[in-house]
């Protein structure tokens, strides 16, 4: 949209690169051309702004294939106008002097024109091929259909249109035939999933097996060099026990050497032991009997002299007992009885023993 302002009961207009402006006034065209900018007076003036930058059309339509599915088509046309003054005189692109708006609806009705040549050439194709093709080639062939017969319409020149280019984004069924139509790829897919997955259970168990025979294998060998290092061991046993044999043999031969050379010295040092306890329990015997006699004479004489010393005082007694009055060797008998009493620490004397006792004195005294 152009840019207009007023100043003073006139009107100046600025143009954008991509638009180009015709200026007539009075049937004259004054000013053509993109991105200029004049001033002009709003009631004689007529003005159109023409774009000249490419353009994106997008457009969505349903067609019918050979075998009757309809299917909706994602399409987009990038156009210019190549020629402005040849699209001002066919299509109405004036302006307003006030706003700079335009007046009709031109990019629409070049709209309308593409999408619908665009759609009949795309039907043209769609109803001659069946849905599965047009799935699989109908994108290309949709869009070199719609670029020839944009190419070949002779209303585009005319009207100073350009096509530039033409893609078509997707061709897609209705969604029920779609899924119908997925179901046989998923199922395949399915399948080779399921093949994939029973070959890599087959690799595995493949795999799986070689190594069972290799453990297997293994364990053959292991247990034959374990036979081996068995015998080994035994054969290193055997004759670790015939060295040990030897050795003790030897051993034994040689402590029995030691051991009658032991008992020789032994019995040759018990003879001289014998000989020399002989020879000292002779002189102690002798010695010893000699000792006994003397002692037996000793003891002989002591004895006599103990004897003769007894029958002494024996005999001093008796002839000091027999010179004593009798009232003297009565005290000496109490006195030699008291001293062998034992000690009495205290005397019960009952009535009757008193009585008794107080009797004999009274009897003794009267007598």
């Amino acid at each position: 949209m152009a840019d207009i302002t007023r100043r003073l009961g006139r009107r100046h207009l600025r143009g954008a690169p991509t638009a180009h402006i015709r200026h007539h006034r009075g049937g004259k065209l004054l000013h053509d051309g993109p991105g200029i900018s004049f001033w002009f007076r709003a009631l004689t003036a007529a003005i159109s702004e023409i774009p000249v930058d490419d353009r994106e059309l997008t457009m969505t339509f349903h067609a019918r294939t050979a075998d009757f599915q309809d299917v909706a088509v994602q399409a987009t046309v990038t156009y210019r106008i190549g020629d402005p003054a040849l699209a001002a005189a066919r299509l109405d692109f004036s302006i307003d002097p006030d706003t700079g708006v335009w007046r009709g609806t031109p990019l629409e009705q070049l709209g309308t024109l593409l999408t619908e040549t665009s759609q009949q050439h795309a039907l043209a194709v769609l109803a001659r091929t069946p849905l599965a093709e047009a799935l699989v080639d109908g994108v290309t062939a949709v869009r070199e259909r719609i670029a020839e017969g944009l190419g070949a319409e002779p209303r585009l020149p005319a009207t100073g249109i350009e096509v530039v280019a033409v893609r078509v984004m997707a061709l897609r069924p209705e969604p029920e035939v779609e899924r119908a139509l997925r179901t046989p790829a998923r199922e395949q897919i399915q399948q080779e999933a399921d093949r994939a997955t029973y070959e890599r259970r087959a690799v595995a168990v493949e795999r799986e097996r070689a190594i069972a025979e290799n453990e297997l294998a293994s364990q053959i060998e292991l247990a034959r060099r374990e036979e081996q290092l068995v015998e080994q061991r035994g054969t290193n046993t055997r004759r670790e026990a015939e060295e040990h044999a030897a050795a003790d043999a030897v051993r034994a031969e040689a402590e029995a050497a030691r051991s009658v050379k032991l008992a020789e010295a032994e019995a040759a040092r018990t003879v001289r032991l014998a000989e020399a306890e002989a020879a000292r329990s002779v002189k102690l015997g002798e010695a010893e009997a000699a000792r006994a006699v003397t002692l037996a004479r000793a003891e002989a004489e002591g004895a006599r002299e103990t004897g003769e010393a007894r029958a002494a005082a024996q005999a001093a007694w008796l002839r000091v007992h027999g010179e004593v009055d009798v009232a003297t060797l009565h005290a000496l008998t109490g006195t030699r009885l008291a001293e062998n009493l034992p000690r009495i620490d205290s005397v019960t004397v009952s009535p009757d023993v008193l009585t008794g006792l107080l009797a004999k004195l009274g009897s003794a005294e009267g007598a």
